[in-house]
């Protein structure tokens, strides 16, 4: 039996998420050993664009038609597609705009030109093609990918936290910043798996990886109310990474 053939794309984005895979350095060469890497732009010039593959990674949210045609080919040919990172799987910041005139605001950046430009509403790649599993984050996790090579290898899917970064900012013994120190912190809602990074450095999470699993937003806006912020603002901020994840 041959390696499990994978391709990986990048859709409208900034390839952080690529990058991740490119980062692994220590485990690269055990990752070839084990898959056969068909197409990846980002890593090599020669590429099989039109060839069957077993697994397809995509990053980026869908913010054109030529976008939208590309997945689509990308589905058809591909038994097994994983939507990377949090622009994949919820639409990610450049979906705040989806409540807004779209023609209006090309016009108001490009003028007149704005008119010709191939550009829609940013969409998550669910929105468009059947999505097989997703792994958030803004960027991945490097560990969270490799988890994914490997269970996929075994015949089973990765299990990702469904727990709040709370939870694990929590088993790091940090004091809540949000509670204690009034901050505008969104790990209460926001899907675990980064080992509460930015709090653990006082720094307030800001919902990169997108929403937990039975997230309740609305809870949390009047904590944030009863903590001073503006209500429409603490909105924004937890929309920021996943507009209609967060509503």
């Amino acid at each position: 039996m041959g390696k499990p053939t994978v391709g990986i794309f990048g859709l409208t984005g900034c390839a952080g998420d690529q990058l991740v895979i490119l980062n692994c350095e220590d485990q690269l060469l055990d990752l070839v050993a084990l898959i056969d890497i068909r197409d990846f732009l980002m890593a090599s010039s020669e590429n099989r664009t039109d060839c069957p593959l077993d697994v397809a990674l995509v990053e980026g949210a869908v913010l054109t038609n030529r976008d939208a045609e590309r997945l689509r080919a990308i589905r058809q040919r591909s038994n097994l597609l994983v939507a990377l990172g949090t622009c994949a799987v919820w639409g990610g910041v450049a979906a705040l705009d989806r409540g807004a005139d779209r023609s209006q605001l090309l016009e108001e950046v490009y003028g007149e030109a704005g008119h010709g430009y191939d550009s829609s509403h940013a969409q998550a790649l669910r929105e468009i093609v059947r999505v097989d599993l997703n792994i958030t984050g803004c960027p991945i996790e490097k560990e969270h990918f490799l988890a994914a090579i490997a269970a996929l290898l075994n015949g089973d899917t990765p299990v990702y936290p469904s727990y709040p970064v709370c939870t694990e900012c929590r088993m790091q013994e940090n004091n809540c910043l949000l509670m204690e120190r009034g901050l505008p912190c969104c790990g209460p809602v926001t899907a675990a798996g980064c080992g509460a990074r930015c709090p653990d450095l006082r720094v307030p999470c800001i919902g990169c990886r997108g929403p937990m699993a039975d997230a309740n937003p609305v809870s949390l806006l009047e904590v944030l109310e009863q903590k001073g912020f503006d209500r429409r603002q603490a909105a924004a901020r937890l929309r920021t990474f996943a507009p209609e994840g967060v509503a």
